[in-house]
């Protein structure tokens, strides 16, 4: 099976599994799918993660967390930056995610960072995707 879009499924996994309320979701690891669950781990939206080795492909696992009242912490994510049309911004156009509650996820060349911390730094990059 091929897969045109992993960052697209890595969402999918993490938002299907969290409307099944399970405690954890297993995912084909790839560094820069790790590099988001350290930026979604740093900004409280799941509880850890940990990487599994196995004979192929090392495999993600990533514990996601929940509300006291038993709801999902992540309301939504978004892909924005897509295969087949990407999007990129300068430091001057980074998006503001349901006003500063959300965050978006860029991959800069100062690697893989929140839209707060690329505000900081000023620097630009692609939106891979929101999350609130």
């Amino acid at each position: 099976m091929s897969m045109t879009d992993p960052i697209a499924d890595f969402l999918t996994r993490i938002r299907n599994a969290s409307a099944a309320r399970h405690r954890w979701v297993d995912i084909p690891a790839a560094n820069l799918k790790v590099r988001i669950a350290v930026l979604l781990k740093l900004e409280g939206y799941i509880k850890d993660f940990v990487l599994v080795e196995d004979d192929k492909q090392n495999i993600l696992r990533i514990y996601l967390r929940y509300s006291p009242d038993g709801g999902p912490v992540i309301e939504r994510m978004q892909r924005v930056s897509k295969p087949g049309r990407r999007h990129y911004v300068n430091a001057g156009q980074l998006p503001r995610v349901r006003n500063g509650l959300g965050v978006a996820i860029l991959t800069t060349s100062r690697g893989v960072i929140t839209d707060k911390q690329a505000r900081k730094e000023r620097v630009g990059g692609e939106v891979l995707c929101y999350i609130w």
